[in-house]
C-alpha cells in the first residue's frame, strides 16, 4: 500500500494510513533527519548541563548510569524504529499511541509530550548562562553574577533571546531550520570528538576511579544505591528525543527508510561520543575533590577549561553554545510538529488556527509563535524561584517517559495478540525486529516503568520542600494531566476528527488485522 506525493514524487509516506493530505515541505534528507535526532539529544548540551548534578550526587561512579540508560532507551528506540518504518508522521508519539492504543491514550500521550517539550525548551536555553558569561563578561547583563538573583535573571534574558531566534527560524520554514541544524550538528560532532581525544590525552588517573563510591551515599538512606538512583537523572535527561527524526517524517524524503536509521544513529552516536567525553573528563580532571566540579557554576565546563590550553578551551565553549542553539531549535521544532499533529485532528483548542500551514513557507507558523511565547513565560518562574523550575524540569523528563510508555505498552499488547509487526514491513524491506521484537518490547516497557518511578520518587534532594515539591512529580503531573483531560472529556472528545482542510481526497482503509487504523480520519 503506497501513496505518492505529487510535488516530490516521494512514495510510502505513511500518510495514507491516517487519511491526511500532504501539506508540509518534504525536503529533509538523510543527514538532516539524523541531525534532528542528534541535536535534540545534544551531546554537548545535556552532558555539560547536568554533569555537576550526577557527579555531585554520586561521584565518578555515577557514570555507570550512562550505559544503563542507553540500554533501556535503546530498547525504546528499537520499538520506535519499527513504528517509524510504518508511520513516519508528524507528532510521532501522539499518532503512534492513538493508532496502537485508543484515541484517549493518544491524546494523553500527546498532551504530556507537548507540555513536557515546552518546559524542556525553557530548560535547554538556560544552558546559555553556563557558557556565554565564561566567553565574555558582557553576556552577564544583570549584575556581576554574584548577586542573589543575578545568575537566574540573566539566564532568563539570554534564554528568551534564544527562544526568539528559534521562533523566527521555525516560522521561516523547515529548509532553513534543517540547514542551520545540520551545520550545527556537524560542528558539534567534530568538537565533541576532539574534546574526547584531548581529554583522553590528558588523563591523570586510570579507570579504577569508577569502581569506588568515594564516600558518596555514606550515612544516607539507601546508601550509595540511593545516591546512584538519584544521579541517574543526569543521564536520563540526555538520552531522549530521538523520535524527533520520525516526527519530521512528513518533511523527509523516503521517510519509511530514512527515519528508522536516523533514530538508531542518533542514539548510538550520542551514547558513544557523549560517554567518551564523560569518562575521559573524570580521568583527566586535575582534582576530583574540587567542589566546583559538583557545582552548577563549575561542572564539566570547569574541567574542560582546566585541561584545555590557551584559546582552545574558549573555542570549545563556543562549540557548546552552538550545540545549545541547535538543541533549542530541535526541541522547538519537535514541539511545533506535535502541536500541528494534534491540531489537525482538532485535538487542541483553536485547532484550525494551530493547524494552519503558511502557503509560502509550508510550515505551521502559529504553533511556532505560540510555543515560543509560552516557553518564554515559563522562564519568568526561574527569576525568583529557581528551585521550582528544577522541579518542573525533572517532571518534564518524567512526562516524556510516561508518553513513551503510552506507545510501548499498547505496542506490546498488540504483539501478544499477534497484530504487530504489520506484514508489509518485512515484505517491503522496511525495518523490523522480527522475533526479537517481543523481548525488546518487554524490556522497553519494564525500563520505562522503572525509570519513571525512580525519577518520580519523592526525594528532598531533588525536589526540595515543602511537601508539594517533594511529591511534585505526582502533584504537578496530576494537575497538568488532570487539566488536559478535563478539557478533553468535557469539550475536546466531542469535536476530535481530522479537519476538513487536512483530509486527503481519498482515504485508504487499513487491513482488518489493524482495526484501529480505520478510525483515524473521519
Amino acid at each position: 500500500m503506497t501513496s505518492t506525493d505529487n510535488t516530490t514524487g516521494d512514495h510510502d509516506s505513511g500518510l495514507e494510513e491516517f487519511g491526511y493530505k500532504e501539506s508540509l515541505d518534504r525536503s529533509i534528507g538523510k543527514f538532516a533527519s539524523f541531525a534532528a535526532g542528534v541535536s535534540y539529544i545534544s551531546i554537548l548540551t545535556g552532558t555539560f548541563q547536568l554533569f555537576y548534578f550526577g557527579f555531585g550526587t554520586a561521584g565518578p561512579a555515577y557514570l555507570w548510569s550512562w550505559p544503563l540508560v542507553f540500554v533501556g532507551q535503546l530498547a525504546v528506540a528499537l520499538c520506535f524504529m519499527e513504528l517509524a518504518a510504518k508511520y513516519p508522521i508528524a507528532g510521532s508519539v501522539y499518532n503512534w499511541a492513538k493508532t496502537l492504543g485508543s484515541r484517549v491514550v493518544g491524546w494523553s500521550a500527546g498532551w504530556l509530550m507537548l507540555t513536557a517539550s515546552i518546559v524542556t525548551l525553557s530548560a535547554v536555553v538556560l544552558a546559555l548562562q553556563l557558557n556565554l558569561p565564561r566567553l565574555w563578561s558582557g553576556f552577564q547583563i544583570v549584575g556581576d553574577g554574584t548577586g542573589e538573583h543575578d545568575f537566574a535573571t540573566n539566564a532568563v534574558i539570554l534564554g528568551t533571546v534564544m527562544i526568539g531566534f528559534t521562533t523566527v527560524v521555525n516560522a521561516l520554514g523547515v529548509r532553513l531550520m534543517a540547514m542551520i541544524n545540520s551545520a550545527g550538528v556537524f560542528i558539534e560532532i567534530i568538537a565533541a570528538v576532539l574534546i574526547a581525544i584531548i581529554l583522553a590525552a590528558n588523563m591523570t588517573r586510570g579507570p579504577q576511579v569508577f569502581f569506588s563510591t568515594h564516600g558518596y551515599g555514606a550515612g544516607e538512606s539507601g546508601g550509595y544505591l540511593g545516591a546512584f538512583l538519584v544521579a541517574t537523572l543526569a543521564s536520563g535527561y540526555v538520552m531522549y528525543g530521538f523520535d524527533t527524526a520520525s516526527s519530521l517524517g512528513e518533511e523527509t524524503v523516503e521517510p519509511r527508510r530514512t527515519a528508522p536509521k536516523a533514530i538508531f544513529r542518533a542514539i548510538l552516536a550520542s551514547f558513544v561520543i557523549g560517554g567518551a567525553i564523560l569518562v575521559f573528563a573524570v580521568m583527566a580532571a586535575p582534582d576530583l575533590d574540587d567542589p566546583k566540579i559538583g557545582a552548577s557554576d563549575g561542572s564539566l565546563q570547569y574541567i574542560v577549561e582546566q585541561v584545555m590550553w590557551g584559546p582552545l578551551g574558549t573555542i570549545f565553549l563556543v562549540c557548546i553554545v552552538i550545540a545549545v542553539t541547535v538543541c533549542s531549535l530541535a526541541v522547538h521544532t519537535a514541539a511545533i510538529r506535535l502541536t500541528f499533529a494534534m491540531a489537525r485532528d482538532n485535538a487542541l483548542p483553536f485547532g484550525e488556527r494551530l493547524a494552519r500551514v503558511h502557503p509560502r513557507t509550508r510550515t505551521p507558523v502559529v504553533p511556532a509563535v505560540t510555543i515560543g511565547v509560552v516557553a518564554a513565560l515559563i522562564l519568568v518562574v526561574n527569576i525568583g524561584q529557581p528551585h521550582i523550575f528544577t522541579v518542573l524540569t525533572s517532571i518534564a523528563i518524567i512526562m516524556i517517559y510516561l508518553a513513551y510508555l503510552m506507545v510501548t505498552g499498547p505496542m506490546l499488547k498488540k504483539r501478544l495478540r499477534g497484530e504487530w509487526p504489520p506484514r508489509d514491513l518485512k515484505e517491503g524491506g522496511y525495518f523490523t525486529m522480527g522475533r526479537w521484537g517481543l523481548p525488546v518490547n518487554i524490556v522497553a516497557l519494564v525500563w520505562g516503568i522503572g525509570m519513571a518511578l525512580n525519577l518520580a520518587w519523592p526525594r528532598e534532594a531533588v525536589y526540595g520542600e515543602p511537601w508539594y515539591n517533594t511529591w511534585g512529580a505526582f502533584v504537578y503531573i496530576g494537575i497538568i494531566l488532570g487539566f488536559g483531560l478535563l478539557w478533553y472529556l468535557t469539550t475536546g472528545r466531542h469535536h476530535i476528527g481530522t479537519l476538513t482542510s487536512h483530509c486527503a481526497a481519498v482515504v485508504t482503509t487499513a487491513p482488518e488485522s489493524e482495526p484501529n487504523d480505520k478510525e483515524l480520519a473521519r
